[in-house]
Parts: structure tokens; C-alpha cells; sequence
């Protein structure tokens, strides 16, 4: 279990307890009715399906600790199924869009050489914003043109990365990078006062060099792996490079383009 679900984990965990105390319960005499009203308050409070589902899988990590501890005969958890999550279809550029996103950039200064490094290989390689942010400078492989990625889990993967984003980043390590270095960071992409950049930093120059609303990393993330599906890379490929654990995860991009397919057949058929 990576650092960030730990600390969601807690979060969820404390939610549950406040809940229960407010009802004069001890977390451990909850039954599954009670854990069941507690997942319609979430959901009446406008918490999204997911959500709901993560905080369940909280609770049934928890009684099952402390069936572990001897503590509780049973799982109550086990009796509340979680929501089913909505149909989730991301969105995604076309590569004419992400061209003119990427071109439109400027070299004019360090911080833009960095972005336009960051945001080519953030398509060219389908890298999560936090991805980005753990890259190293020993992450690059210039003679492979590949990177080594940390991604979610502790998992590690190595991608390879197309000729635009290598132009882009070394003209940021030779032009840009050194601008920013002081002395104190092994990270490949700075901040202006030579620090590590934050996952909200990557969120925030995007919006801002993208000029449009609802543009994200996880755009060009998505838009990279449609791309490589419309040109018939195989979806077990795809699953490899985006670092996915579970195949089912990388479906998604099967229903964004069978989407795209139906739209195409109605403009274009006759009949349609």
C-alpha cells in the first residue's frame, strides 16, 4: 500500500469514528446496517462514487486488522457491497490539439523551456503528474531515449520516449536547467527557486501554458494512450506503459474509441 492511500486510509478511518461517536458507538459495535447507512450519508453528503467505494475498502481493511488481533469475530464491512463507480470516459486531445498545445509554448526562459520539456514528455511517455515530479536526473537515458519511471505502487517501468521530447528536454538541461539549479536538487524538472517541483506545481503551469479550461496532465496522459490505440498498438502494450496493475484499467481506452468510431459513423453514414 503506497504513502498516499495509507493517509487517505486514516482519513476515511477517522471519518468513520466521528460518525459512530456521534451515534454513541464504538467503531467496533458498528454492524453492517450501520455501515450501510453510513455509505448513503457519504453518498447523500455528495461524495462521488469512488469515493464511497475507497472509504469502504478503508473499513474492510480495518475490521479485517482487527479480526487479525483477535479483537472482532467478523467483518461486518463484508455485508455492505460497495456503489458501482459511473462509466468513466476520459478526455482526450486529438494529436493535432496536443501539437498545438505543445508548439505554443515558448523558449524564451527557463521556466518555459522546463515546461515544454515537462508537458512533451509528459505526452510522449503518458506520465501521471507525480511521475513527472520523481523523475531524477540519472531517470533519463539519452543513448537508450528512454526514462525510468517511479510510478504508483513503488512500481518501475521504463519507457521509451519519441524525438520531440528528447529536442525539448535538452534544450531545458542545456539552456533552461542550469538557470534554475542551486546546488540543492537531484530532480530533473526545478521550480524558479531550484527545488523539486509538487504534483499541484505541474497541475498549475499546465492550466497556465494551456490557456484553456479543463486541461490536465491526466489529458495528455490520456490522449497518449488513445493515440497508441488508434495506431494499433495492443492493449497489453499500452497496460506496460502507462504502468497500470490491472488490464481492466487500461479497457477504458477501448470504450473512448468505440465512442469515437460510433461518432464517426453517425456524421459519415447515409444511413446511420
Amino acid at each position: 500500500m503506497g504513502e498516499k492511500t495509507r493517509r487517505a486510509y486514516g482519513v476515511d478511518l477517522a471519518q468513520l469514528g466521528e460518525w459512530a461517536a456521534g451515534r454513541a458507538l464504538h467503531p467496533k459495535e458498528l454492524s453492517h446496517r450501520d455501515l450501510r447507512r453510513f455509505a448513503a450519508v457519504l453518498g447523500e453528503n455528495g461524495a462521488a462514487k469512488s469515493t464511497v467505494a475507497r472509504k469502504l475498502a478503508a473499513i474492510r481493511t480495518f475490521y479485517r486488522h482487527l479480526i487479525e488481533r483477535g479483537e472482532l469475530a467478523g467483518n461486518p464491512a463484508d455485508l455492505v457491497p460497495s456503489p458501482k463507480k459511473d462509466a468513466y470516459l476520459p478526455r482526450v486531445l486529438k494529436s493535432g490539439e496536443v501539437a498545438e498545445l505543445l508548439e505554443r509554448i515558448p523558449a524564451s526562459s527557463p521556466l518555459d523551456l522546463r515546461d515544454r520539456a515537462m508537458f512533451e514528455l509528459a505526452y510522449a511517455a503518458g506520465l501521471r503528474a507525480e511521475e513527472l515530479t520523481l523523475l531524477d536526473m540519472t531517470s533519463a537515458d539519452a543513448d537508450g531515449e528512454q526514462v525510468r519511471v517511479e510510478g504508483k505502487g513503488g512500481r518501475t517501468r521504463v519507457v521509451p520516449v519519441g524525438e520531440h521530447a528528447w529536442r525539448a528536454l535538452d534544450r531545458y538541461l542545456s539552456r533552461g536547467r542550469p538557470g534554475l539549479d542551486a546546488g540543492e536538487s537531484q530532480a530533473l524538472f526545478l521550480s524558479k527557486s531550484g527545488r523539486r517541483l509538487s504534483t499541484s506545481d505541474v497541475r498549475r503551469r499546465l492550466k497556465l501554458q494551456a490557456r484553456r479550461i479543463g486541461i490536465s496532465p491526466h489529458t495528455l496522459r490520456h490522449s497518449f494512450a488513445t493515440h497508441l490505440l488508434e495506431g494499433g498498438a495492443d492493449l497489453r502494450t499500452i497496460q506496460e506503459l502507462l504502468g497500470h496493475a490491472s488490464i481492466s484499467t487500461t479497457q477504458t481506452y477501448t470504450r473512448v474509441e468505440s465512442r469515437r468510431l460510433r461518432m464517426a459513423y453517425a456524421r459519415s453514414h447515409p444511413r446511420a
